[in-house]
């Protein structure tokens, strides 16, 4: 058993008695009688199992828990309770939520995510109730209790349900770095999502009608957005962050990358009549297409149309709002094209490649079947029969 430095610089693990690496760089400094550690240090114990293989352990920026660590280690052992299991000085008995949370949004991948700010807002919500808490005393009783208080404040389920969904994708990455342990993965399996399933489903769709009321008082950058929305199913983010390099108006197409969509993979939409024609008006760069917005306002890219949209919508007579009764939001012109694509006859997995559904599940979320549906099949059905019994 021992206690090993780790050089911030070469990362190798050596005894805690050497002042410095080989690569040079300063372990401990004396100066004035006075023995200093270097800050950036990290200390392992280092052990064997009763089987006689040897494991490190990384246990921190601290050289006094790493000894208490290996005193413990070797207590257990003496005593016969380590039982040939990993000795595991738990991170989330010291780590709180604010830490973790820091360390988790620093991290590249997860800054490059397309729903960051979100993912942000919904751990700064988390981390008001819990933030100061060490990661390992948090229990389900607690998570249910936060479940129970935002329903109070009048919080959606779905809401609710992201804040802590938020929360628990930070705990399965900090597993799957050994930053915390299964006890606090099963913290949060074990607590059950507040939005029953297909609950938030919704069957919104505009009419033709509809629509064009929408368009006759929207104004012109919003105008351009909801066509484009109507005419390609695409997502309110993937066409707000939509560059010139992504347009390919002679072949009629619009090309997405991986890193452009929510699923993370890529697709080509293509592009109708109509919607080519409105396009073709907005002034097109001569350079830097792979950094110009298609869509702006002022210069600047248009970042959200929620006011001009509740505008257009009051001034053309239809709802606003999820909650609203036949309440219409952006995301509803989503479920109009996946409706009227299937109406005009066109099949399931064609629309799903344009849409970027990856399931059948989630395609038929976005798929209204309404009354003239089914008085369709109706007399489809009838049709059917009637040649059955004439023989035809």
């Amino acid at each position: 058993m021992a206690v090993l430095a780790e050089c911030p610089i070469c990362h190798k693990k050596q005894a805690i008695k050497n002042s410095d690496c080989e690569c040079g760089q300063w372990l401990v400094r004396r100066q004035n009688g006075k023995q200093t550690r270097n800050p950036k240090t990290k200390y392992w114990i280092q052990y064997r199992l009763d089987d006689g293989k040897q494991k490190k352990k990384c246990i921190g920026l601290s050289i006094d828990e790493a000894k208490d660590a290996d005193g413990k280690h070797g207590t257990m052992k003496r005593e016969g309770r380590l039982k040939g299991s990993v000795f595991d000085v738990k991170p989330e008995s010291r780590m709180s939520f604010k830490e973790l949370s820091k360390w988790f949004l620093g991290l590249e991948k997860v800054k490059s995510l397309a729903y960051f700010g979100t993912l942000t807002i919904y751990l700064n919500k988390f981390n008001s109730e819990f933030g100061d808490i060490a990661v390992g005393e948090l229990k389900p009783a607690d998570l249910e209790n936060l479940q129970a208080k935002r329903k109070a404040e009048g919080c959606a389920d779905s809401t609710i349900d992201q804040e802590i969904g938020a929360a628990r994708t930070m705990i399965n990455k900090a597993f799957d770095n050994e930053k915390v342990g299964g006890g606090v993965v099963r913290v949060f399996k074990k607590v059950k999502k507040t939005l029953k399933r297909n609950s938030n489903a919704r069957d919104r769709i505009l009419s033709p009608i509809e629509f064009q009321r929408l368009m006759d008082n929207a104004p012109r950058h919003t105008k351009l957005i909801l066509l484009t929305a109507f005419y390609t199913g695409m997502r309110k983010g993937e066409i707000l962050k939509l560059t010139w390099d992504k347009l390919d108006l002679k072949k009629k197409v619009i090309k997405l990358g991986a890193e452009d969509t929510k699923d993370k993979e890529a697709r080509t939409i293509p592009i109708c009549e109509e919607l080519l024609q409105v396009l073709s008006t907005i002034p097109r760069p001569i350079r830097d297409l792979q950094e110009t917005y298609v869509f702006t306002y002022k210069g600047q890219p248009v970042k959200d149309i929620r006011t001009g949209l509740i505008d257009a919508c009051e001034k053309a007579g239809i709802p606003y709002g999820r909650f609203e009764k036949d309440g219409f939001i952006f995301h509803d012109l989503r479920h109009t094209f996946n409706t009227y694509m299937r109406k005009a006859g066109i099949a399931e997995s064609v629309i799903m490649e344009i849409t970027g559904h990856s399931t059948r599940e989630m395609f038929d979320r976005y798929n209204t079947v309404d009354a003239d549906d089914a008085r369709i099949a109706i007399d489809k059905f009838r049709g059917f029969v009637q040649d059955q019994k004439n023989g035809t």
